[in-house]
């Protein structure tokens, strides 16, 4: 891995990013147990970084983020910027108090939000599709990724009871 190749808007807009995100994160993160605050972060670090490992430079191909094909050092950045909204996931599901009748509509809601996002890091130069992939694809990816999340945190609260304290 290396560090950069070149500072350029991309790794400025990670930076400011991250800056803002774990700004939000700081501000929410006391109202969650600390159990789902892990839990909500690792899981936004490890689906960022299992599709980029598998359909982004791993088994696909189809995009490639930041300026170089190998990894630096704003790649794990980037892959850091998802903890914090995967946390957001999680709260705003218990402050909307999400149930069977708001789970899908959270979901369209959620991904339409996520190739929002996609749609910025290309302008950002962050992520460069290639090899026939365009960002409408991107909302089948945020449909399953967020779709597990969702399923993911419930299956948490019905396994330990309720761990979510009023908010």
């Amino acid at each position: 891995m290396i560090l950069w190749e070149e500072l350029g808007i991309n790794e400025l807009a990670i930076l400011m990013m991250l800056i803002l995100a774990f700004t939000i994160f700081g501000i929410l993160a006391k109202r969650l147990p600390r159990s789902i605050t892990w839990l909500s972060l690792l899981w936004g670090l490890a689906s960022a970084m299992f599709f980029d490992f598998t359909i982004g430079g791993g088994l696909f191909d189809f995009y490639q983020v930041n300026d170089s094909p190998r990894y630096e050092l704003f790649d794990l950045f980037y892959y850091i910027l998802f903890a914090p909204f995967s946390y957001l996931f999680i709260y705003l599901y218990e402050k909307l108090e999400i149930n069977k009748k708001t789970f899908v509509w959270y979901i369209m809601g959620w991904s339409i939000a996520g190739v929002g996002a996609n749609w910025l890091y290309t302008k950002l130069e962050i992520i460069h599709f290639h090899s026939g992939y365009i960002l409408p694809y991107s909302f089948i990816v945020f449909l399953i990724v967020q779709t597990i999340t969702g399923l993911y945190y419930e299956r948490i609260k019905s396994l330990q009871g309720t761990l979510v304290h009023e908010l």
